[in-house]
């Protein structure tokens, strides 16, 4: 791999764990239940793609 693909790699994991861990405090920190398990649907979801990521690596 290239130095710049390597960087968009880079990216790609870093936005996808920043996006777990915003679902992570935005379910835990909810009133609304609706919209706490949408947030816990999210993480995980994103927490999925994160784990298919490195696993390609």
């Amino acid at each position: 791999m290239t130095s710049k693909e390597l960087l968009y790699v880079e990216d790609a994991l870093e936005h996808e764990n920043f996006m777990k861990s915003c679902s992570t405090k935005a379910s835990t920190k909810l009133s609304d239940p609706t919209l706490s398990t949408y947030m816990s649907e999210l993480e995980k979801k994103h927490t999925e793609i994160l784990n298919k990521f490195l696993n390609l690596l």
